[in-house]
């Protein structure tokens, strides 16, 4: 298989070995443009730009690449293998997302079902606007009611108008209620103080990057009775053999924890966390379980979930979701709102940034990501220390590329490794 040469995990059994695998040229794809991946992650390596990198691409539910380059611990000397333990963070969303579309297909809610059913403190939800000229306020802003409830569509689609660091005339003010009030503080208290804070905007009326998720999360555990973390444990990861991803590592697979970086002035990588029981993905209390970005995983276990949605919802015997329901998650739901984060190619489904018909793209500006390679209703996503996914339903085409810099958007890593994986279709 592709890649599969570079097994730098020589001292212990790797955890990748009951994956279905495949020779490339069995699926339609080349292996030696395959092996074009690594020259292109090594170089990132050899720069010094990211410690190291695990890359797999998969075709027709088979993997037919899968390699390791570089280190897990550049200060420890410990080298990447293919079942490093990454913090994956917003690839956390789209998990959080099928929890609730499970406790959908129960029959618990609609998707235009109203949030303050289950959250009473987002019955009145008021909204941010401008004071206008001449008009006598202490504030930059006042608030308005919002011209509609928000449901449980808006969460899942980004665009209920949460406030968040990022945007809006309230940053100051989240960041200080996004704090921790106390160590034994659950994902709840925070959604408490999110549901008093005033919207950017009206719901549904534009996207935008948001904790939404961690609202997912928490209605989640409301609604099954469960903590978010036992609901992921016993209804995907146990079904799925998702053997390696948790909210908190346990000490005993420290060992293949990497370490996390960030540029510095050089853009050369500089730690930031080391991989250790004071890490706080490791340390205790285990009671704040953040559906937006709470998850540990391995390129392996992230493929299972992949491949569980390009299967339409099941995965060896297990069915996670209806085919149906797959189909619904995964198709835009926003019309024409432009996605910030992702570019003029995206639209955006229930947990996914979704790839719009060609006729749906709008124009690109000089500095924003180009054409790419994926079909139309491709879905994707990706997390915050440079880890990255997508599902391909037209090419049955997956991908996954994990290594740990905050921030990364110096890099062209992740767009470098989707078009080297699409290159090496050749059927």
């Amino acid at each position: 298989m592709a890649g599969d040469k570079v097994e730098n995990s020589a001292d212990t059994p790797s955890r990748t070995v009951d994956l279905p695998r495949a020779e490339p040229e069995e699926v339609g794809m080349s292996s030696e443009r395959l092996g074009r991946i690594r020259t292109v992650m090594q170089s990132y390596v050899d720069r010094q730009l990211v410690p190291g990198v695990v890359s797999l691409v998969a075709r027709d539910g088979k993997v037919v690449y899968l390699d390791s380059v570089g280190m897990r611990d550049v200060n420890a000397g410990a080298p990447m293998t293919h079942d490093s333990i990454f913090r994956i963070m917003s690839m956390t969303k789209p998990i959080a997302s099928v929890a609730l579309m499970m406790l959908y297909e129960e029959g618990h809610f609609l998707l235009s079902s109203r949030i303050k059913k289950w959250i009473p403190e987002f019955a009145d939800p008021q909204v941010v606007v401008p004071v206008e000229p001449g008009e006598y306020s202490a504030f930059p802003h006042k608030t308005v009611p919002a011209a509609r409830p928000i449901t449980i569509l808006h969460l899942l689609t980004h665009t209920a108008g949460l406030a968040n660091q990022l945007r809006g005339t309230t940053t100051k003010e989240f960041l200080e209620i996004q704090k921790p009030q106390s160590p034994d503080e659950t994902v709840g208290d925070f959604v408490k103080r999110l549901a008093r804070m005033p919207l950017n905007f009206h719901p549904g009326e534009a996207w935008e990057y948001s904790r939404a998720t961690c609202v997912i999360g928490r209605l989640v555990e409301i609604v099954s009775g469960m903590t978010l973390d036992e609901f992921l444990r016993k209804r995907i990861f146990e079904p799925l053999g998702m053997r390696d991803t948790h909210f908190f590592l346990p000490t005993e697979k420290l060992d293949r924890f990497a370490a996390a970086y960030t540029p510095g002035k050089d853009r050369k990588i500089q730690l930031i966390e080391a991989p250790s029981e004071k890490s706080k993905w490791v340390r205790e209390p285990h009671v704040y379980f953040m559906g937006s970005a709470g998850l540990v995983s391995t390129v392996a276990d992230y493929f299972r979930f992949n491949q569980m949605m390009l299967n339409g919802g099941e995965l060896g015997g297990a069915r996670i979701l209806g085919r149906k329901t797959v189909e619904l998650m995964t198709r835009n739901h926003i019309g024409g709102l432009p996605v910030s984060l992702t570019g003029p190619w995206s639209g955006f489904g229930l947990g996914y940034a979704i790839v719009k018909r060609i006729d749906e793209i709008e124009q690109l500006t000089s500095n924003q990501q180009g054409p790419i390679p994926w079909s139309e209703g491709s879905y994707t996503w990706g997390g915050m220390y440079c880890t990255y996914s997508w599902n391909d339903p037209v090419e049955q085409l997956t991908g996954i590329v994990m290594t740990q810099v905050w921030p990364y958007q110096h890099l062209m890593i992740r767009q470098d490794f989707v078009g080297l994986a699409n290159q090496a279709i050749v059927d």
